[in-house]
């Protein structure tokens, strides 16, 4: 006895020729039907097509307006703000290019890559040009070049290597569990936090300035650490010449604390101070902003990975419910 679908496919040949198909005519006809029902559940176009055929002049029409739409679409990829993200990609390559003999030309790309970082997002407000393949470019720029420049500052200080190894995967586990908690709950942007959630993290991403202060205040100190493997030119200064501005009667009890007490903190940092590179300086000031933004790494992530507790916890309940509701109904029958 012949199957449903084989009947179906019979008589709809029928239609079109005088007398009844062969049965090879009608196990063809069905392998191409299952052939082309397979190919569009997967989504593939030939197979859509090998469905439609033949097509009526109105469907030919509709195809042709709607592929000329698509080629009349924006360009995501020439936007302004992506434009420059492709040159922070470029600049951070050659910078790692010459990472290791020319510390003066990587430390000047790299400082560019890193400013253009705040000035693709100033063109995207202004330009209306704000694209989610414009925000996962930049974030995955950022994360590399600082993990880059990382990798190089385990050769260069090879007794703190597990301390950059740990900054490498605190920064990538960090935005990355963030990033996907925030696609998970539906969110437009991971730079939309509210307060609710952590006000540290919106307070964070809500100021821009904060935000620029925390970015390059933290890759401004592993700057500095690169460059003081390699640059050894003390600044020469002292500390009277520092304190000269100041009233007198400020400076004197210091000086003579520091005669008096050669072991005092004063003491060591005017013997110090002399030998001191223009690195070490502006790392010492920026090393507080880099601690602190390893903290705002780590409650990130602690909050991400409560969000997405949360979403397994509430999918657990309706997983329960259906599975209640289930068996109740076949206990009724």
């Amino acid at each position: 006895m012949p199957s449903r679908r084989s009947t179906r496919g019979t008589s709809s040949t029928a239609k079109d020729l005088p007398a009844p198909p062969s049965p090879q005519a009608s196990s063809t006809s069905l392998q191409h039907g299952a052939n082309g029902k397979a190919k569009r559940l997967l989504g593939d176009e030939d197979g859509r097509e090998e469905m439609e055929a033949p097509r009526s002049p109105a469907v030919s029409s509709s195809t042709a307006t709607r592929s000329a739409n698509l080629k009349g679409q924006e360009n995501v990829f020439l936007f302004v703000p992506n434009l420059i993200g492709y040159a922070r990609v470029i600049l951070a390559a050659l910078s790692l290019y010459f990472m290791k003999g020319n510390p003066k030309v990587c430390t000047v790309l790299y400082g560019i890559s890193c400013l253009l970082d705040a000035f693709d997002g100033m063109a995207a407000r202004a330009l209306g040009q704000s694209t989610k393949f414009g925000a996962v470019l930049d974030m995955v720029t950022d994360r590399c070049t600082t993990s880059c420049l990382l990798c190089f500052l385990t050769s260069a200080y090879p007794n703190a290597a597990v301390v950059f190894q740990a900054l490498i995967t605190l920064d990538f586990s960090s935005h990355y569990i963030h990033m996907y908690s925030s696609l998970l709950t539906g969110s437009k942007s991971h730079k939309i936090v509210t307060s609710d959630v952590s006000r540290i993290l919106w307070y964070y991403y809500n100021d821009s300035r904060i935000l620029f202060l925390f970015c390059a205040g933290n890759e401004l100190f592993f700057v500095c650490l690169y460059l003081m493997a390699s640059y050894d030119t003390p600044l020469e200064l002292s500390l009277p010449g520092i304190l000269g501005p100041l009233p007198s009667s400020l400076t004197e009890p210091l000086f003579e604390q520091i005669k008096t007490d050669p072991h005092s903190i004063l003491a060591f940092i005017g013997r110090e101070l002399p030998k001191l590179t223009w690195p070490q300086i502006v790392g010492a000031v920026t090393l507080p902003i880099c601690a602190a933004k390893q903290v705002i790494n780590v409650v990130q992530f602690w909050k991400a990975a409560k969000v997405l507790v949360g979403v397994d916890l509430v999918e657990r309940e309706r997983a329960r419910q259906k599975k209640a509701v289930e068996e109740g109904a076949m206990n009724h029958l």
